[in-house]
């Protein structure tokens, strides 16, 4: 009878090793994640990066602080600090300036899998990682990454004083946290079971843009292998913001806050301040000032030039870039419509009002692409942008797929953010879904599998995929004014 007793204990003790929470020793210490009913591991708010605060607000991301015992890594973090804008009411409400992690999800903390990390949108001012890690991805076969960045006023705010502090260069502190999480990748994520010379990051609005960023930085070189832009580019089809004009945006926040130029005010503003005055901030080059963090400010050190022009001389990377069929409409409305025009097609402004017809009536919506100046909205900062880029990333070298995403809930038009579910979820499109695509790129850098249809590479016949609910299909270049609009 002993040795059934002893037995027993043995399969107990076995059963409670299985249950304890997983743990790994990583940068800084130890953290302790969860394991969800799938048996994904799971790891929340960890730090990859010192807290920007006091000193530290408005400064490149600091190395993290070591910790003692172990880290509980199994709840959400704070958001980083943002206004409230409606839709992102749960981040505002859990909002922190001390926000700069990540959160990882892996199916086991052995092996060697692709990594994927995620990159939220959100107009660089609002958002969170939030549940992303709680996709079925990691299910999938990779290590799935979802990181935070300073938003708004605190991870874009160029100053001069920052400037005489900093070498000359200031902004683009999201950039540079985001930058940070990579290092951060590189360094820790084979603990997780992934694969550090395998690392694709991918985002959407915001996100895409930030991807595509990354792509141009000169530091980036060596942190990930591929890249998918949804739904945003380097421009959106703004003009470049360089650090003179920036430098302008700083001088409006000293005029708001009474602080006369100095930063250590600045520093010590609460940041229920800085949030009410980053609303006051201006751009007189925009029609909308929800673009002020969009438009991308050159700051000389993240980004020494252009990024366009940068592009040129970085490695080459595979990468896909795409928009949905009906992103939204007009910044600023219907009556910044022509100013919009303007601004965005230049000397050739006149060609695209005789595409649109603007000196007639409004024409019949389209079942697909919406009314006259939603599809002009959707041109002038997703897909005209989206074709420039594939353009200039394929003259770069890069093996480019496009792709346009046509698919909503209920039938209705595929606007901002629809592309999101099918790939974060199990959502499907027939039998596929963008997780599928996405999926075969990041493990082997080419979307295609013998069991989709075919998606070619873009190219000089500027082919591109289209993702409806009957599938994916082929689509030659039809006649737009994309060809009229301003080159990045």
């Amino acid at each position: 009878m002993r040795w059934r007793a002893l037995w027993l204990a043995a399969l107990l003790s076995a059963g409670a090793a299985q249950a304890a929470p997983p743990s790994v020793a990583i940068t800084g210490g130890t953290v302790q994640g969860s394991t969800d009913a799938h048996g994904t591991q799971i790891f929340r708010a960890i730090p990859y990066a010192a807290p920007p605060l006091g000193a530290q607000r408005w400064r490149p991301p600091a190395p993290i602080t070591p910790w003692k015992g172990l880290r509980d890594a199994a709840k959400a973090a704070p958001s980083c600090l943002q206004n409230d804008y409606g839709w992102n009411h749960a981040d505002y409400v859990r909002a922190s300036e001390d926000c700069l992690t990540l959160d990882v999800a892996t199916a086991a903390l052995t092996g060697k899998r692709p990594v994927m990390v995620w990159i939220h949108g959100g107009s660089n001012r609002a958002g969170s990682a939030g549940d992303t890690v709680l996709s079925p991805l990691a299910q999938r076969g990779v290590v799935l990454v979802a990181i935070q960045y300073r938003l708004g006023i605190f991870g874009n705010l160029p100053h001069r004083a920052l400037a005489s502090e900093q070498g000359g260069h200031t902004g683009n502190y999201g950039l540079m946290d985001q930058i940070a999480a990579l290092r951060w990748v590189q360094a820790n994520i084979a603990r997780f079971g992934g694969d550090p010379a395998n690392v694709t990051i991918f985002g959407e609005s915001a996100g895409g843009q930030d991807v595509g960023l990354l792509l141009a930085a000169p530091s980036t070189q060596g942190l990930f292998a591929r890249a998918i832009l949804q739904s945003g580019t380097p421009s959106f089809g703004l003009t470049w913001r360089p650090l003179p004009e920036a430098l302008r945006i700083g001088d409006q926040l000293d005029a708001v806050l009474g602080t006369n130029g100095g930063i250590e005010p600045l520093r010590a503003a609460s940041a229920h301040a800085l949030l009410e005055a980053d609303r006051a901030l201006h751009d007189p080059a925009l029609q909308s000032d929800d673009f002020l963090w969009l438009r991308t400010t050159i700051d000389g050190m993240v980004l020494p030039d252009t990024p366009a022009a940068l592009m040129a001389h970085t490695l080459p990377r595979p990468v896909i870039i795409g928009s949905n069929r009906a992103e939204f409409g007009l910044p600023g409305g219907r009556p910044h419509r022509d100013a919009g025009v303007d601004a965005a097609f230049g000397p050739n402004a006149d060609k695209a009002r005789t595409f649109y017809h603007l000196d007639q009536s409004d024409p019949p919506a389209d079942p697909r692409l919406g009314n006259r100046d939603l599809r002009i909205a959707t041109d002038i900062l997703f897909r005209c942008p989206a074709g420039q880029w594939a353009d200039v990333l394929s003259r770069a070298g890069s093996k480019v797929w496009r792709y346009e995403f046509d698919l909503a809930a209920n039938g209705g038009l595929s606007f901002h953010g629809s592309d999101i579910s099918y790939v974060l979820s199990d959502a499907r499109f027939g039998s596929l879904s963008l997780a599928d695509y996405w999926l075969s790129f990041a493990k082997s850098g080419d979307p295609n599998d013998d069991a989709r249809p075919p998606w070619p590479a873009f190219g000089p016949n500027k082919q591109h995929v289209l993702f409806t609910a009957s599938g994916a299909s082929v689509q030659t270049q039809e006649a737009s004014p994309c060809q009229w609009m301003i080159q990045p």
